[in-house]
């Protein structure tokens, strides 16, 4: 049998904790370009439009918010018309953001 000698050993650890270290340094390369590359503002931009696209919750309350604001705003077209009144165009204005507000919170009850 051949003698196992400490020294060879310690050269073999040294020699496996060198190719660890050369592998981990390449990983740490490669997260820095993931990580310096995702947080490019476009990309960041383009992250929150993709996640919004997809989650159902988000697309759900944008168009209970369209189907408000449009709701608000035909009303007042269709009570107050184009009046040059100011009076009446700071009350059709509070009359919109009244029926946006409502037909926005009650959409979810009318889903159902």
């Amino acid at each position: 049998m051949k003698k196992i000698n400490q020294t060879e050993i310690l050269k073999e650890t040294i020699l496996l904790m060198k190719m660890k270290q050369a592998e981990e340094l390449v990983q740490l390369k490669d997260q820095y370009h993931y990580t310096i590359e995702s947080l490019k503002p476009l990309n960041l931009i383009k992250n929150a439009f993709g996640l919004m696209a997809t989650s159902p919750e988000i697309k759900g309350n944008i168009l209970s918010n369209i189907v408000g604001m449009t709701t608000g705003y035909l009303t007042k077209k269709v009570l107050l018309g184009s009046t040059h009144n100011p009076i009446k165009r700071i009350l059709g204005t509070v009359l919109q953001f009244v029926i946006t507000n409502v037909v926005t919170k009650h959409s979810e009850t009318s889903k159902l």
